[in-house]
């Protein structure tokens, strides 16, 4: 009997030297470095830096690196062009997607893959998601600045305005934590198209597809919608357990591979803590001390603990990103990711090819279309 791995959960399809996630002890790990470290003491460009070209830099080298990525953030025309002719209720997701797909055919991303083909479409995303939220608002783009980084910069194209460093600083450390995570939903997606000596632009394009999802990147925006309907902290447990007992998933809790909690929501946390207001900031703490001990009391067995999702909202939150936002906002940090992992793939490439076992009929017998 063929054994079938649903969701292929178990099975190593690549070697990586990118990341590695410790599910059993709640540990992540970046070019051997612990996420914990480099989100309290690296930039996201100095994480960018790490996963395309395999170590930190030094001081001379990031100022060189950030001023190359900045130089990248500009949009052509065309993609501008495209962004203003996609409707103003549309999902940002799909903006994104198909103006990520407008740059490829603009750039022309061909040939051999490289870490410039990573960088401008790293520093492109912020640009396309911050232009496409003013157009939908009425308001005229707002050119990219290239003394900021890239998280500060991305904030300041959304407002018009220099965000504290503060606020910055916060979504720095968000983007740092998710900038990768093992082999994932939306990597492998991108490692599969890179398998087929497709493009870079037409590898990201897919990732984003597989990042819409909710059961991968949208999770955080349904978070902060359940802390909403919960309202205020002693409503957690009367909310928490009806819910429980209508059979509904608690947001924000559990994780297909971590069996501890999720090493990056112990940092979020205290980022949350300083960026949240403090109302908030006591209801999202109630809501994770109620969910706990009833997951925990239901579901022993399950292991189910805080995960990345539910501190990215109050941070999302906390820094001004409107709601429909904060999955845009995933995938403008997991594309240093997605481009690290394509031009991994491609340097000892195979085309990922998996087989299925089939269930269907056999010994069918073909009636012609006249005898139906």
């Amino acid at each position: 009997m063929i054994q079938v791995a649903k969701g292929l959960e178990g099975v190593v399809v690549a070697d990586t030297a990118l990341s590695h996630i410790d599910g059993e002890n709640g540990r992540l790990i970046y070019c051997g470095y612990d996420i914990a470290d480099l989100a309290h003491g690296a930039t996201y460009e100095e994480i960018a830096h790490l996963l395309w070209l395999g170590h930190l830099p030094n001081r001379a080298e990031l100022s060189a690196f950030s001023a190359k990525l900045a130089g990248y953030r500009e949009l052509p025309p065309t993609v501008i062009d495209t962004i203003r002719m996609l409707p103003a209720t549309a999902d940002p997701m799909d903006v994104l997607r198909s103006a990520v797909s407008a740059l490829g055919a603009t750039r022309h991303f061909s040939g051999a893959v490289s870490v410039d083909h990573a960088m401008e479409l790293t520093a492109a995303m912020p640009t396309i998601v911050a232009a496409f939220d003013r157009i939908r608002r009425g308001l005229k783009p707002v050119e990219p600045r290239s003394d900021l980084n890239h998280a500060g910069n991305y904030l300041y194209m959304l407002s018009g305005e220099a965000p504290s460093d503060q606020r910055s600083r916060a979504l720095d450390t968000y983007l740092v934590l998710t900038a990768d995570h093992g082999l994932n939903a939306s990597t492998f997606t991108a490692r599969v198209i890179a398998s087929t000596l497709s493009d870079m632009g037409s590898a990201i394009v897919g990732a984003i597809g597989a990042l819409k999802g909710p059961l991968h990147g949208g999770a955080p925006a349904l978070v902060l919608n359940m802390l909403r309907s919960i309202g205020k902290p002693e409503n957690a447990e009367p909310w928490l357990t009806a819910a429980l007992d209508r059979g509904e998933r608690i947001m924000g809790f559990g994780h297909r591979v971590y069996k501890a909690e999720d090493p990056r929501s112990k940092v979020l946390r205290q980022v949350a803590e300083r960026t949240s207001e403090i109302d908030f900031f006591r209801l999202a703490i109630r809501v994770e001390d109620v969910a706990l001990r009833l997951l925990h009391e239901r579901k022993p067995d399950r292991r189910l603990y805080t995960n990345v999702e539910f501190y990215s909202a109050a941070v999302m939150h906390g820094v001004g990103l409107p709601d429909d936002l904060f999955t845009p906002t995933f995938s403008i940090s997991r594309t240093v990711g997605w481009t690290a992992h394509v031009i991994e793939q491609l340097k000892d490439n195979r085309l990922i090819r998996p087989a299925a076992e089939y269930v269907g009929p056999t010994g069918l017998t073909f009636v012609p279309l006249d005898r139906r």
